[in-house]
């Protein structure tokens, strides 16, 4: 592993750092925050996964999270949305390829080489991070933006017991009826719409649900509120009586504006989930 950079950041440490993965065959990079609190010895992990376009570096850089993690104790984890590098397959499109990872394993050529984000997520980075930080991996929480809220969702219902509580900023909350999801799960899974059901939040909260706190936010003025479907997701939790709280934010758009206006709140809704507040 390969230290990118590190700045002293809220009384704690901001680092950036690449590693070769073995389950994406490729070179992948990450950002970790540890909090002043990991000086003294492991500390509780929040998961924070982004959205289309985005690196490890957008939520890093302009979420504000940083503040809130510090004063609750929290290391911060940004991985990136998907594999990279000259040797990945890649598409013209935005939604698609690299920087569209979906955090699904890619089953179909000529994505399934290197698209294997759940595995990266679900299994390699953990380890990684166990073994090089003063990090508590029984201690986790997970939540994400947009196609990272649908990352966060999925991850934590498909993970039973690994995370005390789940969030999410605008999340494509039911991606089998979408544009922001048909295509994609159609081609890194196949045309199987089967095979699609555990990488779609409303329909596993319907089957499944979460054994925790679940906090969706949305904004009321949001440019892809057609194309993220959070009616359907609410309608769910409502139907499983889900314990979680669904709120839609007045004039509030998909940016990170937006993201960040609420960070507060939800890492205190994580610490008070993981027993520090």
């Amino acid at each position: 592993m390969e230290t990118l950079s590190e700045n002293r950041c809220f009384g704690g440490t901001q680092g950036v750092y690449s590693h070769r993965s073995n389950a994406c065959g490729c070179g992948m990079t990450f950002g970790l925050y540890l909090p002043p609190q990991s000086a003294s010895g492991p500390v509780p992990v929040l998961w924070y996964l982004s959205g289309l376009t985005c690196t490890h570096e957008n939520a890093m850089v302009k979420a504000g999270a940083q503040a809130y993690a510090a004063q609750h104790g929290l290391a911060l984890v940004f991985p990136d949305t998907s594999p990279r590098g000259d040797g990945v397959t890649d598409d013209e499109a935005y939604d698609l390829g690299q920087g569209a990872g979906f955090y699904v394993n890619a089953t179909q050529e000529p994505w399934a080489p290197n698209f294997t984000m759940w595995d990266y997520l679900a299994n390699e980075l953990p380890l990684l991070l166990e073994a090089h930080f003063p990090v508590d991996m029984t201690r986790q929480a997970i939540t994400g933006h947009s196609m990272g809220g649908h990352g966060a969702l999925t991850l934590a219902m498909g993970l039973e017991g690994r995370f005390a509580s789940v969030s999410a900023f605008a999340p494509i909350a039911n991606p089998s009826a979408s544009d922001w999801g048909r295509k994609q799960l159609g081609a890194y899974l196949g045309p199987d719409e089967t095979v699609w059901t555990t990488h779609d939040a409303t329909l596993q909260m319907r089957a499944v649900g979460f054994d925790g706190p679940v906090l969706i936010d949305q904004g009321s003025e949001d440019q892809f509120l057609d194309l993220l479907k959070p009616e359907a997701l609410a309608e769910a939790m409502a139907a499983r009586r889900q314990e979680g709280t669904f709120r839609m934010q007045a004039g509030y758009d998909h940016s990170y504006f937006f993201v960040s206006s609420f960070m507060g709140a939800h890492i205190a809704f994580h610490a008070e989930a993981l027993g520090l507040s």
